[in-house]
C-alpha cells in the first residue's frame, strides 16, 4: 500500500485543518461538560474557566450556572485556540497515515493538557482546579477527533 492509500498527503490541507479544529473544539466542549456533569460537577464550569481567560475571575463565581455570554466567549476562545492548534498539528499529521495520525493526536492532546493545566496555571490559577482524569481524557479525545476529522476531510 502506498502512503496515499493509508491516508497520508504530501502537505497540509489548511481548509481541512481549520474545519477539523472547529469540530474537535465542539466535541471537546460537549465531552468535557458531559464528563464534569457525570462526576457531580456543574457542566457550566468548564466554559466559565475558559471564558475567565478573557473576562477575568469574575466569570468563575459559584454556582457555575448557564450564561449565554459566558458560553459565547468560551466557545470563541476555544474555537480560535483549537484552530491554531490544528494548524500546528497538521504540519506533522499531513504526512502520516491514519493510524499514526490518531496516535499523534492522542499524544498531542495529552501535551496540550500538560501545557494548559501545569504550565498556564501561572497565568490562570483556576486551571489547577480542573486537573485530573476528566480533563486528561477530554484533551486526549480532542487530539484524536482532530486527527480523525482532519484525515477524513483532507482526502
Amino acid at each position: 500500500m502506498t502512503d496515499t492509500a493509508l491516508g497520508a498527503r504530501s502537505g497540509p490541507n489548511w481548509k481541512a485543518a481549520v474545519l477539523a479544529g472547529l469540530i474537535a473544539a465542539v466535541v471537546f466542549m460537549m465531552m468535557e461538560m458531559a464528563l464534569v456533569a457525570a462526576t457531580g460537577g456543574s457542566p457550566w464550569g468548564p466554559p466559565r474557566m475558559i471564558a475567565a481567560m478573557v473576562l477575568g475571575k469574575e466569570a468563575l463565581p459559584p454556582p457555575a450556572t448557564f450564561d449565554p455570554m459566558i458560553m459565547m466567549v468560551a466557545m470563541g476562545i476555544h474555537g480560535v485556540l483549537s484552530v491554531l492548534l490544528a494548524l500546528l498539528f497538521v504540519l506533522a499529521a499531513s504526512r502520516l497515515n491514519l493510524v499514526l495520525s490518531l496516535v499523534l493526536g492522542a499524544v498531542f492532546g495529552l501535551v496540550i493538557y500538560l501545557v494548559n493545566f501545569h504550565g498556564f496555571t501561572a497565568l490562570f490559577p483556576w486551571f489547577a482546579m480542573a486537573r485530573g482524569a476528566v480533563s486528561i481524557m477530554s484533551h486526549i479525545m480532542f487530539g484524536v477527533v482532530l486527527a480523525l476529522a482532519y484525515k477524513l476531510m483532507a482526502r
